[in-house]
């Protein structure tokens, strides 16, 4: 039992009275351990003020952070099929998807929305790592397709938050097909002379970051992104070397030129802003 459940609550609790308090009053940094109340987290938009880790955030979450205020519409998605090899291990498809759903208030692990970041028209596809974390199916490919087709409508940039733990092995081959589908998705948007923007975050893993998500125009990360393809010990024992210290984490990726910026999540919004004002601009003079 930590010291907040033997001190600090009893505590609490005998200068309220018998009120109950409740459980989710604080919420502990995963990177140093510091307990921050829940409200102050909500200000940081989830990122810890003690240590500067940025905590994973829900897919909503990104979008009400990322659009301005009041300016943005979710977008109806494509339905996919429910279970296309009716597959089954502990347990059918069929009733994962259903608590999944049933959880997070979502149909599938990704959300996509159109609206204004800092007065530029722009679509955004979040993926939603609390949805079966985030891996890619059906359902995936046909959002990220459906918001490349917006945004070609639209004459709007696209821009994609990644969360993934990689395919869905529930979905076998099909899940497999999301890989090319999502890469033409991004070449119709290109094709388009319309910005691409990828921006990582943790985690971002397997068959999407083998995918669409290094294709874009700008490549952003957050700080402390898990970013790769295989895990650390699969390719270590695959190539039989000890690799450095933050082998896959944004900002040994900034370094070795894979992503092209890190940026902390309270500067996302104007950043995005002021690159797609850059990307349209310079895409405009090519023309």
């Amino acid at each position: 039992m930590s010291w907040i459940t033997e001190y600090v609550r009893p505590k609490i609790r005998t200068l309220l009275g018998r009120r109950e308090v409740p459980e989710n009053l604080w919420v502990q940094c995963p990177s140093c351990q510091h307990m921050i109340f829940h409200a102050e987290l909500e200000k940081t938009q989830k990122v810890c003020g003690n240590c500067g880790h940025h905590m994973r955030a829900t897919a909503l979450e990104r979008l009400s952070w990322t659009f301005d205020a009041d300016s943005f519409s979710r977008v109806e998605l494509p339905k996919a099929p429910a279970d296309p090899l009716r597959f089954r291990d502990s347990q059918r498809y069929v009733d994962r998807m259903k608590t999944a759903r049933e959880t997070t208030h979502l149909d599938d692990a990704i959300v996509v929305a159109h609206g204004k970041i800092g007065g530029e028209a722009a679509v955004v596809a979040v993926m939603a790592f609390e949805f079966m974390a985030g891996s890619m199916g059906a359902a995936v490919g046909e959002g990220i397709v459906a918001a490349a087709r917006l945004a070609v409508l639209q004459d709007a940039p696209l821009i994609i938050f990644t969360a993934s733990g990689g395919a869905r092995m529930q979905e076998g081959a099909v899940s497999l097909m999301q890989m090319p589908r999502t890469i033409i998705a991004s070449r119709v948007v290109k094709e388009a002379k319309l910005p691409f923007i990828t921006v990582l975050t943790d985690p971002t893993t397997g068959g999407v970051t083998a995918s669409f998500t290094m294709l874009g125009d700008i490549q952003i990360a957050e700080p402390g992104a898990l970013i790769g393809f295989a895990g650390a010990r699969v390719i270590e024992q695959t190539v039989r070397e000890i690799l450095p210290e933050g082998f896959q984490r944004a900002e040994y990726l900034l370094e070795h030129g894979i992503v092209d910026m890190v940026v902390k999540r309270d500067a996302m919004a104007e950043t995005l802003a002021r690159v797609i004002g850059l990307l349209r601009q310079r895409m405009s003079e090519a023309a």
